[in-house]
């Protein structure tokens, strides 16, 4: 990312394509991806939990469907991420880093860090439990912190109901940005995903496409927001 270009991130978790009229459309969820026009998606629930984990979006549709290719954060050949996080990004983003790290709780969860060129992008799936997403935090910004400095923003499910408490610890090193409420889709009452950001860049959270009917590709509304270089003069939002 440089100083004069910045990018459109988004987040998403898919439910491995199973949208609120409890169908399967997996070309549904690329057609909402490609609507979001972002240069980087963050996904979670991007592979089924059971077995191998395969992929629940057609790999070989994926570029035609929405222009942006799946980054290399799988550890098989049949997965689309890690822990159900994949990474899509334009064609001319390559990744000169990747890490993936388990995260501790009841339930399996795992977090990725992707470098691309200017950016470090992770990719959150937090659990259910504020316990466990208290000691997934620790463990989240420790990794990070051992790593080479490199602007990063975290994205994903953080799966916290509050506003008020819960993300303390990430809180300590990054602001933390709520776009909306997000879950369920259908009506939102739970702002569960969210931007986190660290003091080298600024953050304007972007409105989502307008839908045309009430069916929704998944349970989770994604969020969408435009990443400067922090100082970078931002342009002004359209009046609603």
């Amino acid at each position: 990312m440089s100083d004069s270009s910045p990018l459109r991130l988004a987040s998403y978790n898919i439910r491995a394509g199973l949208g609120s009229d409890l169908r399967r459309d997996p070309l549904r969820v690329l057609s909402a991806i490609s609507a979001l026009e972002a240069d980087v998606v963050v996904l979670q629930e991007a592979d089924f939990r059971l077995g191998p984990r395969p992929s629940a979006l057609p790999r070989d549709r994926i570029e035609s469907e929405t222009g942006l290719r799946p980054l290399p954060v799988a550890r098989n050949t049949v997965s689309l991420g890690w822990h159900g996080i994949a990474v899509l990004a334009r064609p001319d983003l390559t990744a000169h880093q990747i890490n993936r790290y388990p995260l501790p709780g009841l339930e399996p969860r795992g977090a990725v860090a992707v470098d691309l060129p200017g950016l470090r992008v992770v990719g959150v799936h937090l659990g259910l439990l504020r316990h466990s997403r208290r000691r997934q935090l620790d463990c989240i910004r420790d990794a990070l912190d051992a790593l080479p400095p490199l602007p990063t923003v975290i994205l994903g499910d953080f799966n916290e109901w509050s506003r008020k408490v819960g993300l303390g610890r990430l809180a300590q090193r990054y602001r933390i940005v709520t776009p909306g409420r997000t879950y369920p889709s259908t009506l939102p009452l739970g702002a569960l995903d969210r931007v986190a950001h660290c003091a080298a860049l600024d953050i304007r959270v972007l409105a989502l496409p307008r839908k045309e009917n009430s069916r929704h590709p998944s349970d989770h509304l994604p969020i969408l927001a435009e990443v400067h270089r922090a100082g970078r003069p931002q342009p002004r939002q359209p009046q609603r």
